[in-house]
């Protein structure tokens, strides 16, 4: 086997181990374990933080969840331009909010998304804040999942009007709550604690975000759902399995992960698009922890500030950030650029190759922003790509065009030598030598596009920003395949196209697969063609195959591969023709439905 066709063999070998790792590798490397359901317990589950500034003192015990429903409860409105819901006076807990900008559908009357829920609703999710009790104190001298807050002012939470709470210990500590809320996702909570007795309080603040049981997972492996958090400049991702499987930590008396922070940080669960987040404040010590209650089912993180120690007649407070809403690129970047929490764009999923990820995005939000159409961004986006790799990849297409200027002495070689494979390849050697052709330059625009490919996939499943995002016509989610399909004539006959992502809709390909395959099939046609008859045949059916693979993917990146391949194929027609050489696209095409190549006369093929 010769260079030429070794080559071209290991660029389809590459390009189609792109697409079979969505369909096979990715689960199989990636496998997602699901914990057995269990059933929720009545009665709070409880952790121990030890105070590190007095270590021969009890350690205090927090009030981390609870479990018992409480319909009755009074509730504080939110009512933001994104946000939607309330607070519950028990326990002041957040744990009723939905996002006004975000549906769970493209339908009209789809709900809006909801993100957080209260105790004995499906899947509770919720936010709570306290203090945790020392020296002396019981866990009913502190506000925990059980004390009642009075509101003092505000009727409803808004970016205009924040809101306090108070509540007294009976006993001389005195705490009040004040929350805001921002225009977009962070709530701000500040608790701050009065001592009007005579012994001093020593309380340790906290905040907690509890998930009970597992949510709906996508589980696809280039998203990551779970726990999500930065210490100290170094972030980590842990899914649920992982939490659910830490070992027991003696202090927290459950299965828990418990990292000392000294700068910065923020931990929180991520969904696909949606996130929950504990932003303590930057600069200053706490704890981390991860933490899984198996009798409850409840996964939960945690942010633990040191101990305070308040003496009578002083008072003490603290402030802890909640982010939760939408992972919207600008916004969270906003928080980490203007808010001063580093690191904070790390929790979008960029992957491996954040660091093609994060750039493609940002150009890609930039045209969007100029566009105004995200499909259109995706074509400006790949003209830029194709012209930043235009310096490397125009002496592939140089070399492609001479070798396939070189076809005809190719095949004449091929029948001088006959069945002297070992001749064969010292004369073609010696043929691409003395033209000065390199074989090998072909692969070249091949292992360019993979990693490209792949950080564009990431970017186009990953971001909110291309959820729902329309582009023309019935392309009105560009995250999800192409809806239409050849099962209904693309609409012409009256019954519904199969479902996305169900075999008859792989099989039953949409409007942008055939084009997609229609490009590569051109593409190929300017490409050398393998001097073995068998190889021909394969190549031959490969855009094919490719077509009906693609067609499941997200119609965003459809677009961005027949994009690329009508840019490559101009390319590289301009390029032959500027050496000499014009293709006979037509004799091709016929060519292409033969099972024998045809022969080829000397610098033009029949």
């Amino acid at each position: 086997m010769d260079d030429q066709n070794k080559n071209l063999i290991l660029a389809t070998v590459l390009s189609f181990l792109v697409i079979l790792g969505w369909f096979v590798a990715g689960p199989m490397l990636f496998p997602q374990w699901f914990p057995e359901e269990t059933a929720l317990t009545t009665g709070t589950a409880t952790g121990d933080a030890a105070a590190p500034a007095a270590a021969e003192e009890p350690a205090p015990t927090a009030a981390a969840v609870e479990t018992e429903p409480q319909p009755d409860a009074p509730r504080l409105s939110i009512d933001t331009p994104k946000l939607q819901g309330s607070i519950s006076m028990l326990g002041g807990r957040i744990d009723d909010l939905s996002l006004k900008t975000y549906r769970e559908t493209l339908d009209a009357d789809s709900p809006n998304v909801q993100l957080l829920s209260p105790v004995g609703k499906e899947h509770p999710y919720y936010a709570v804040f306290g203090w945790l009790a020392g020296n002396g104190l019981s866990a009913d001298d502190v506000p925990g999942a059980k004390a009642e807050w009075k509101i003092v002012s505000g009727a409803t939470l808004s970016p205009e009007n924040p809101v306090t709470l108070s509540w007294e210990n009976g006993k001389g500590l005195i705490f009040t709550r004040t929350i805001a809320v921002d225009a977009d996702f962070m709530f701000t909570v500040k608790d701050a604690v009065q001592n009007t007795g005579t012994a001093e309080a020593r309380l340790a603040p906290y905040g907690i975000i509890a998930r009970h049981g597992l949510p709906e997972l996508q589980n696809i492996y280039v998203v990551h759902e779970g726990v999500v958090s930065r210490t100290d400049g170094t972030l980590e991702e842990n899914d649920y399995s992982s939490v659910s499987g830490l070992s027991k930590d003696e202090n927290e008396g459950y299965p828990a992960e418990v990292i000392e922070a000294t700068t910065d940080g923020w931990i929180g669960f991520t969904d696909h698009y949606w996130m929950t987040t504990l932003i303590p404040e930057q600069g200053k010590p706490y704890k981390s922890i991860t933490k899984y209650v198996p009798e409850a089912d409840i996964y939960q993180t945690e942010v633990r500030q040191p101990v305070m120690a308040i003496a009578p007649g002083a008072s003490a407070e603290t402030t802890t950030r909640l982010f939760a809403g939408a992972k919207e690129w600008e916004t969270i970047r906003g928080y980490q650029n203007s808010e001063g929490i580093p690191g904070f764009i790390d929790s979008i999923d960029w992957g491996w190759f954040y660091f093609l990820t994060k750039p493609i995005f940002a150009v890609l939000h930039f045209i969007h922003g100029l566009i105004g159409n995200m499909g259109l961004a995706i074509i400006g986006l790949t003209f830029i790509l194709k012209v930043l790799v235009l310096p490397l990849a125009y002496k592939s297409y140089v070399s492609m065009a001479r070798m396939k200027e070189l076809q005809p002495e190719i095949e004449a070689l091929k029948e001088r030598t006959g069945e002297d494979k070992q001749k064969m390849q010292r004369e073609m050697m010696a043929l691409y030598k003395e033209k000065k052709v390199n074989p090998a330059a072909g692969c070249l625009p091949i292992f360019i596009q993979i990693p490209i490919f792949f950080s564009l996939y990431k970017v186009i499943f990953v971001t909110i920003e291309l959820r729902h995002a329309p582009f023309f016509g019935w392309l009105n989610d560009l995250s999800a395949p192409d809806s239409s399909s050849l099962y209904n004539l693309f609409g012409a006959f009256p019954w519904d196209a199969p479902m996305a992502g169900s075999l008859t809709h792989t099989i039953f390909i949409g409007v942008l697969p055939i084009i997609l395959g229609i490009t590569m099939w051109l593409q190929q046609k300017l490409n050398p063609a393998p001097a073995d008859p068998v190889q021909q045949q394969i190549f031959a059916w490969m855009p094919w195959v490719f077509m009906f693979m693609l067609g499941s993917f997200a119609s965003g990146l459809v677009i961005y591969w027949i994009t690329n391949n009508t840019i490559t194929f101009i390319q590289q027609y301009l390029i032959m023709r500027s050496h000499g050489h014009k293709p006979d696209l037509f004799g091709n095409i016929r060519s292409g439905f033969k099972k024998k190549a045809a022969p080829i006369a000397k610098g033009k093929s029949k």
